[in-house]
Order: C-alpha cells, then sequence, then structure tokens
C-alpha cells in the first residue's frame, strides 16, 4: 500500500520574527500521522506571494496532500487567497453559503457588516468551501493534478476544528491509506552512540516494514520503532516480536515504554512495592521533588524535601558535618552522601536521594568546574554517590541532575549498586 505524503506550510510574517509560536505544525502532524498519513515537511513562508508561489511548486512535488495556515484574516496583508488564484489560475468568487454565515455571525453579535469583513466570503471558484463555524476565515479544499491543496486559518482553534471536522474526515475518504504504528522504549542511563553499538546487529535485521530511530534528551534515548502496513493487530504482533529480541541487549537500561516518563516509572515501582523516598537538593534547587510531585497520587511514596542551598542548612537540618565541608568542599562525594543519610533519617524514608552541583553559569574552579555535579541515593546499610560531569547551562545541568538522582534510585531498587 501506498504510503502517503504531506507537507505543512504556515504562511505570516509573524511567525518568521519569532512574534508567535507555532503550535500547528506539531498538531497537525500528530492528527495526520493517526490516520496513516507521514508528514514529510515543515515549512513556513513570509506574506510575500513569489515565496508563497515558490514553496506551493515545491510542496506539490514532493507530497500528496498540502496543508496551508495563515493569511486569511480580512486585511491587505493576508494574501493567501490571492495567492492561491494566481497558483491554480482562477479567481476570487463570493461564496453563498459563506456570506451567509458571515452574515449570520455578525449579526448575533449586534455588530455590523463592513465590506472588509464581506470579502471574507470570497474564495477561489475552483475550491470547496469548508466551512469554519469557529471564525470568519473560510476554509478551501483544492483538488489539483491529483494533490489537495487545503487552505485553513491560523488561529489554533479555527484550524483545529477544521481538521477534525472537514479536512481529516475527506482525507480519509479521498485517500486509501496504511495503518502507521509506534512503539517507544525508553532507556536512561546510556549514550545514544553506545546503545547503537549495541543493537546494530539487531537494528540491521530489522524487518523492512519496521525502522528504528534514535531520539535523545537529558540523559536517556527513545527507540522508536516505526510500522508501517495494513493490518494493526499484524504490526503490534511484529513490533512486540522485535522488542522481545532487543530487550535482553539492553535491559538494564529501560525504565519503561511509550509515554512512561521516568518519575512515574520509578513511582508506580515505588507504590507497588511499599517504599518511599525523599530528597536533599543543594545544585537541583528542588527540581527532583518537582518531578515526583507532578505525578498525581506522588504523597503515597514521596515524603518530602529539603532544599540545602546554603551550607548552614546542610549541616543544621541535614547533619553533614562542618569539617566534611571544610575539609572536601559542599560538592563533593562525602558530602552529598551526608547529605543523602541525614535527609533520609529526617524524614524516616526507605530511600532518600541528595544532589550537590555547580550549575553554573560561574563558581567553578580547575578543580570543579562548572558542571560538576555529584549525586548520591541511600537506603538502610548502603550509600552509592557518582559523579557527573556536564555542561555550562545552568538549566540543562539542573534538570540533568535530578534525572540521574532519580535513575540512581531506580538502580538501587532494582539491586543494581555497580554501574
Amino acid at each position: 500500500m501506498k504510503l502517503i505524503l504531506a507537507e505543512v506550510v504556515t504562511i505570516g510574517d509573524e511567525i518568521l520574527y519569532g512574534q508567535i509560536t507555532d503550535t500547528n505544525t506539531q498538531w497537525m502532524s500528530t492528527e495526520l500521522d493517526k490516520i496513516g498519513i507521514k508528514t514529510v515537511r515543515k515549512s513556513s513562508v513570509g506574506d510575500q506571494e513569489d515565496k508563497i508561489l515558490q514553496i506551493l511548486a515545491e510542496a506539490e512535488s514532493r507530497a500528496d496532500i498540502i496543508l496551508l495556515t495563515g493569511g486569511l484574516g480580512p486585511t491587505k496583508d493576508d494574501i493567501t487567497k490571492k495567492t492561491l488564484c494566481k497558483y491554480f489560475n482562477d479567481e476570487l468568487i463570493i461564496n453563498e453559503d459563506a456570506l451567509g454565515f458571515i452574515t449570520d455571525f455578525f449579526a448575533k453579535r449586534g455588530r455590523p457588516l463592513t465590506e472588509i469583513n464581506r470579502l471574507q466570503a470570497a474564495v477561489p471558484s475552483r475550491c470547496t468551501y469548508l466551512a469554519n463555524k469557529t471564525g470568519t476565515a473560510p476554509g478551501m479544499w483544492f483538488e489539483h493534478n491529483g494533490k489537495i491543496f487545503v487552505s485553513m486559518p491560523g488561529v489554533p482553534h479555527e484550524m483545529k476544528y477544521l481538521m477534525t471536522n472537514e479536512v481529516i474526515p475527506r482525507l480519509k475518504t479521498f485517500f486509501e491509506t496504511p495503518i502507521i504504528y509506534h512503539k517507544l522504549i525508553r532507556t536512561i542511563g546510556v549514550g545514544e552512540s553506545f546503545l547503537a553499538e549495541k543493537i546494530e546487529n539487531w537494528e540491521d535485521n530489522l524487518p523492512e516494514h519496521i525502522k528504528l530511530a534514535y531520539l535523545p534528551s537529558f540523559g536517556q534515548v527513545k527507540l522508536r520503532l516505526t510500522a508501517v502496513g495494513s493490518d494493526e493487530n499484524q504490526l503490534k504482533k511484529d513490533v512486540d516480536d522485535e522488542i522481545e529480541k532487543v530487550l535482553p541487549l539492553i535491559q538494564p537500561f529501560v525504565f519503561g515504554f511509550d509515554t512512561d516518563d521516568l518519575e512515574v516509572a520509578v513511582g508506580k515501582e515505588l507504590k507497588k512495592r511499599g517504599l518511599t523516598v525523599s530528597a536533599a537538593e543543594s545544585c537541583s534547587g528542588g527540581y527532583a521533588s518537582h518531578m515526583f510531585t507532578k505525578v498525581p497520587g506522588s504523597s503515597a511514596y514521596f515524603m518530602g524535601s529539603v532544599v540545602s542551598y546554603d551550607n548552614s542548612v546542610k549541616i543544621k537540618v541535614l547533619g553533614v558535618k562542618p569539617e566534611t565541608i571544610e575539609e572536601h568542599g559542599a560538592v563533593s562525594e562525602e558530602t552529598v552522601i551526608q547529605m543523602a543519610e541525614g535527609v533520609r533519617k529526617l524524614m524516616k524514608t526507605d530511600f532518600a536521594i541528595a544532589t550537590s552541583g555547580i550549575a553554573g553559569p560561574d563558581g567553578g574552579t580547575p578543580e570543579k568546574p562548572v558542571g560538576t555535579l555529584w549525586i548520591a541515593c541511600a537506603m538502610e546499610g548502603r550509600t552509592i554517590a557518582r559523579k557527573v560531569q556536564m555542561a555550562t547551562q545552568r538549566d540543562v545541568n539542573i534538570q540533568y541532575a535530578s534525572v540521574v538522582a532519580i535513575n540512581l534510585l531506580r538502580k538501587m531498587m532494582n539491586g543494581d549498586y555497580e554501574s
């Protein structure tokens, strides 16, 4: 079955200037994927006729479906309709259905229908008018050289209404689309290149209809398996079979699948085992605690935290020895171990995590440069600390320290005290 390809084009100078954030293309691509249509390109173009004409021609050459958003307002800077007329050698006409809707739209609001508003009902004569019941800008559907062009407003809720109620149903009727099935394997604590080496032979022997992608983020790599075919149940079975083959190669690094976040997966395991955890945070400033507490029901296992940003709090609240900080510094293995053990004793929890580091952008030394992070996890009779060297970006270091700390907790719960 032929894979149907789509290109999404956003029109408007405001997008290129960075004055608004384009959320449309992500949402549209997700909805297209659900019906077996693959988005091959996302483009943005300003309010310039020649540039829009150029991108329309390019999109037509590589996609079956071209979806446009933006440039449909009533003012002179909105030129999409006129440009579409030029591209299709067409002319604008007043669509009576559109005019009736717009007239009623303004009447219900007690506002006069101006000539500019009336021109919102003008659409290219060759298009199929798509009723936008959430605004005055029309949706327009074109069939041209076996390709589908759809123009919609750039306002997100108007675009979503048209996509949901008009465009998606028509595309499902017009095209016979395959099923696209995705499955994510979520790993942590292993680099992308190292992971690729471990599964190289498995990856090389994947069936032709299953593709693999590596999606790295903070300390994590998601492996996305994408299968394309006509039988959803068979695709799921094929992907599950491949996962069964690869898991023995990477099991220590796997913490979940699909939408499982690390903190959710760890929280589920804590709750399942009836265990509790607390946190002592310095460089992460409470971010690890935030990760835990944003999960509904986390009060069942997360007892609390101490943000010991100043050394006096480490000493007075957590019980870190003054001589430890004097001799080794706040950013050290010895200090972070005492932080973890201190908060565990204070909160009376089964586990405790701790972070201390130099988040940056300044404060580093030749011995302890910015990005030096010490992480610890304590349990009854055992405390493990790990040193991590990251970069100079403060927000990255804060998030990374939190992720590493929670992952160390995950590993200790699973009896992994060495890696």
